[in-house]
């Protein structure tokens, strides 16, 4: 379920498995439907979606977004006898909601950014809800906090007021199956619109992977509590645990938890994973990940977010893109985010448009391979950073 980059990254991965018959996806996009048939079917239509299910007798769900894992769709597919991955709306609570999150982090011992009572500068407004990746704003001065107060209201009156960190920011994911935390390899993504970290934030406007991080030892202090703690409370969590942490001077500390695959983050693992990502997720929404190992190769993979004008304000519709093919042929992944197809021509539909990923020995290799891809796309207004990757030691503040 889902249309955007990710999903597409995802689909892309399943398709290689070896276990698969069909690929259906609802309701995708046209670089989805080049290796699976899609669905006319909201991704938070419950029961429109539990409809194509029965009707086409799968035997595996996949929910790729946070919009419909918070509001319950996995728990009516399997409710129904769908397997799924995907956590229940209890379980997606820790990232539907920032309190929440906090409550469960704090009862499980895991460090976290400290929570304010009081808007000073210099602190991190946080919207308590969904807001697709913008609901955070970093206040230095005075003056950043009154437009960061007047921003964050668009998201609902609920406002988390944090400490701000700094240190180096990274992704990290686990596939859980309720009691079990398999690591993947650990991303970095890169949040706000402009070269350098400038401007507003966004959904993520570029990832690379890997990162020089212990993995397996994060995922032991940060996911596993975690995961205990929610089962406790009758929640269990099964499907894709994502940590966003800031490596401070004082150790790992917790900017957010979100229930689903990062987006680009997705975009970078896809190509590196080596093992049958298929059998992962069945053996997680099975709930027995036990002897499940997700090996990844040591190429590094680059993405670089290509976005219409004016993203983030605003999404961009209808305007005719080109290139696809020529970037393909150069041997990147160009996976689709915000597309439609008008006829037969492909068009923009959403705020970011494309992901193009290439994989290399070395992590320039792989930039280059990506930026020379980018340059062979088109389409009126488009823009992307030329930063992503560009150094290892670029981090954002938070």
């Amino acid at each position: 379920m889902g249309s955007g980059g990710r999903e597409h990254a995802l689909a892309w991965k399943l398709a290689q498995s070896d276990g698969l018959t069909e690929l259906h996806a609802a309701p995708g996009n046209p670089g989805i439907a080049n290796v699976g048939a899609c669905h006319p079917v909201r991704a938070e239509d419950g029961e429109g979606l539990l409809a194509l299910a029965r009707a086409l007798d799968v035997d595996l769900a996949v929910i790729g977004p946070e919009v419909p894992l918070v509001a319950g769709v996995a728990d009516e597919l399997r409710h129904a006898g769908i397997a799924t991955f995907g956590p229940s709306a209890a379980a997606a609570r820790i990232e539907g909601s920032k309190r929440f999150a906090k409550e469960v982090m704090h009862a499980a011992g895991v460090p976290t950014a400290e929570t304010l009572a009081v808007a000073r500068p210099p602190c991190v407004l946080k919207a308590d809800g969904l807001a697709a990746g913008k609901g955070v704003v970093v206040c230095r001065t005075q003056e950043e906090l009154d437009a960061g107060l007047r921003a964050i209201a668009a998201y609902g009156d609920d406002v988390v007021i944090e400490e701000l960190l700094e240190g180096e920011e990274v992704s990290v994911f686990a596939i859980c199956d309720g009691a079990r935390a398999v690591p993947l390899p650990a991303a970095q993504d890169f949040k706000r619109i402009g070269d350098g970290d400038t401007g507003p934030n966004t959904g993520g406007m570029g990832s690379y992977s890997p990162v020089a991080i212990d993995v397996d030892e994060l995922v032991d202090v940060i996911h596993r509590p975690v995961l205990a703690e929610l089962a406790e409370r009758g929640a269990p969590f099964v499907g894709a645990l994502y940590a966003g942490l800031m490596l401070t001077e004082e150790g790992p500390r917790v900017l957010e938890f979100n229930c689903r695959f990062g987006d680009p983050e997705t975009q970078s693992l896809m190509p590196r994973i080596e093992v049958d990502l298929l059998e992962a997720l069945a053996a997680a929404a099975g709930g027995d990940l036990a002897g499940t190992q997700l090996g990844a190769s040591d190429d590094a993979a680059v993405t670089v977010v290509i976005a219409g004008r004016g993203y983030p304000a605003e999404n961009d519709t209808g305007t005719p893109i080109t290139g696809i093919e020529a970037a393909d042929a150069s041997g990147a992944l160009v996976f689709h985010a915000g597309t439609a197809l008008q006829g037969e021509r492909l068009v923009t539909n959403g705020g970011r448009i494309l992901t193009v990923t290439a994989t290399g020995q070395t992590l320039a290799d792989a930039r280059t391979a990506a930026y020379r891809a980018c340059e062979l796309i088109s389409f009126e207004g488009m823009q992307y950073r030329r930063d992503i990757a560009l150094e290892r030691g670029l981090r954002a503040v938070r």
